[in-house]
């Protein structure tokens, strides 16, 4: 890029989610000083939409008051993504998705994999809700060590907007062990977040629907984020990470922020909660 700002990336294709995508991008790029690239990708010569694109980028740039450019790129919607986001070195994606799909479709193999190769933190918008800021973060925890890494991007947003972050902790009735586990390593989680000059509760649910315990939850607190971590090939406990994660983006009328885990050699580099 030629200059220092971050820049939130946003794919449209023109409907009413991806468009809501780009409005409630505004807040997120003043607080962390991010310029906003609108992409558009077509998959045949003559749907550009060149005249479309450069309409709406000024009308983004207007409304919102934040520097905003636009690409406009020919192959598939989801790997162009990626590849931009990395290309750019893209601080987020914001994506709108269709709100209205049966199950088949949300959870499609191009869909799902977009999501979970991002290369950047994805945040998926399927509900209509237009939410200008963000005074509640909804954080479900497992005791996997990858899900540690999203504490800290929590504590980054709840920065920028001045947020409380909620802890959420699922277990089953039958799993004692795990129970008292994950109790006490949220109870630390809590104290690192409140260190850092952080609002924030948590709480422990019994449940057997994990995506919809969490889901539910999320409403009931009125939460505006839920956060989550998104990875393949995962054992039962994994929660947050897999099939689960997958679940909550298809169900969530809340927008979702997934994270892949970053690669580490050892889970010795993890910082301790």
């Amino acid at each position: 890029m030629s200059d220092s700002k971050k820049t939130i990336l946003i794919p449209t294709d023109f409907t009413e989610q991806s468009l809501l995508a780009i409005k409630q991008s505004y807040n997120l790029a003043r607080y962390s000083e991010s310029k906003i690239m609108i992409l558009h990708v077509y998959e045949k010569q003559g749907d550009e939409n060149y005249d479309k694109l450069v309409k709406l980028t000024k009308e983004t740039e207007t409304e919102s008051g934040i520097p905003t450019e636009f690409m406009n790129v020919k192959g598939n919607i989801y790997k162009e993504t990626n590849r931009v986001a990395e290309e750019l070195d893209v601080y987020i994606v914001l994506a709108g998705l269709e709100t209205h799909m049966s199950k088949g479709d949300i959870v499609g193999q191009s869909a799902s994999k977009f999501i979970r190769e991002c290369p950047c933190p994805i945040i998926s918008i399927r509900g209509k809700d237009h939410r200008d800021g963000c005074e509640n973060i909804l954080l479900p925890l497992d005791l996997t060590p990858e899900s540690r890494e999203k504490v800290d991007m929590a504590v980054e947003f709840a920065k920028y907007f001045g947020a409380a972050i909620r802890i959420l902790g699922v277990f089953s009735l039958t799993d004692e062990r795990y129970e008292n586990q994950l109790h006490a390593y949220a109870h630390q989680v809590k104290q690192y977040i409140k260190s850092k000059g952080i609002a924030c509760t948590n709480k422990s649910i019994a449940g057997d629907s994990i995506a919809e315990t969490v889901v539910e939850y999320a409403n009931k607190i009125e939460t505006d984020l839920i956060m989550i971590m998104t990875k393949p090939d995962l054992n039962f406990k994994e929660f947050f990470l897999g099939t689960t994660a997958q679940r909550i983006i298809d169900i969530s009328n809340i927008p979702v922020l997934s994270l892949r885990p970053k690669k580490r050699s050892s889970v010795n580099n993890m910082p301790a909660f």
